[in-house]
């Protein structure tokens, strides 16, 4: 399977590198180019290509690893999601320690509305970017990761994709309820979880 990536940040290459590890290819996106990409392309190594957004977006499962306060610019202008699945993996923070007032708003609804067409998955999120990047398995068993969506078969995907790379999937339910406990300053966020074999 060939996962797009729209952001070419730490959380985005870090679940890069598992997958590649699990025989996928992704590709790679940011808003300088594709030119900006040919060193992270090449250590991340075969199975991994530089695109624009667009062409990254038109895959079937599409990963949003971008800061927050450049999620508009992120989705806009890109082709019609045709329910492919959007896994957003993003946290409202405007600063390292600051959380955007949402004024009771569920952020990735927000990210729904940016992407009309889109399965929206929220993922990947709750772990910081170094327990992400240190890999699913651990001596004590498999890190827990969170899904939320209001479709079904898009979670069933996103869950697939996860367990196989190795981490323990815990469905939430709906994006407003599941995504109002896993997001930043939710009562799962930051929690390093482990299911014990």
């Amino acid at each position: 399977m060939r996962i797009g990536m729209i952001g070419a940040g730490r959380v985005s290459k870090a679940f890069a590198r598992h997958l590649l590890r699990a025989g996928h290819q992704v590709m790679l996106s940011n808003s300088r180019g594709p030119d900006s990409l040919k060193e992270d392309v090449a250590a991340l190594g075969t199975g991994a290509v530089a695109a624009t957004i667009q062409d990254a977006a038109r895959e079937g499962i599409v990963v949003l690893g971008v800061p927050w306060l450049k999620i508009h610019e992120a989705l806009r202008n890109l082709p019609a999601w045709n329910n492919r699945i959007l896994i957003d993996a993003t946290n409202q923070f405007v600063s390292p320690t600051e959380l955007m007032d949402l004024q009771g708003c569920i952020s990735s609804e927000i990210v729904a509305g940016l992407a009309p067409g889109a399965r929206v998955v929220k993922a990947l999120n709750n772990l910081f970017v170094e327990r992400l990047s240190a890999g699913p398995v651990v001596p004590a068993g498999r890190r827990i990761t969170f899904i939320s969506g209001d479709d079904r078969e898009a979670k069933g995907s996103v869950a697939a994709l996860l367990e196989q790379i190795g981490f323990a999937v815990v469905d939430l339910g709906s994006l407003h309820v599941g995504g109002l406990t896993q997001q930043a300053g939710g009562p799962l966020a930051g929690l390093d979880l482990v299911l014990g074999t």
